[in-house]
């Protein structure tokens, strides 16, 4: 059995990790009724519109 040398540095491990936590910003759309940015398949919280109908009162 393969048995390692040295020891595994922090930086060398913790590099290694990384490589598989990689970050994604959200996906940003415009709201087809007011035009201001939101997320997609939520309601806007802008407008309170979801698919072309008003699901939310926003005052």
């Amino acid at each position: 059995m393969a048995v390692p040398k040295r020891k595994t540095s922090k930086a060398r491990r913790d590099k290694r990790r990384a490589a598989n936590i990689k970050m994604t910003s959200p996906n940003i759309i415009e709201c087809p009724q007011c035009h201001e940015p939101k997320l997609p398949h939520r309601v806007c919280k802008a407008c309170g519109f979801y698919h072309d109908k008003e699901v939310v009162k926003v005052q």
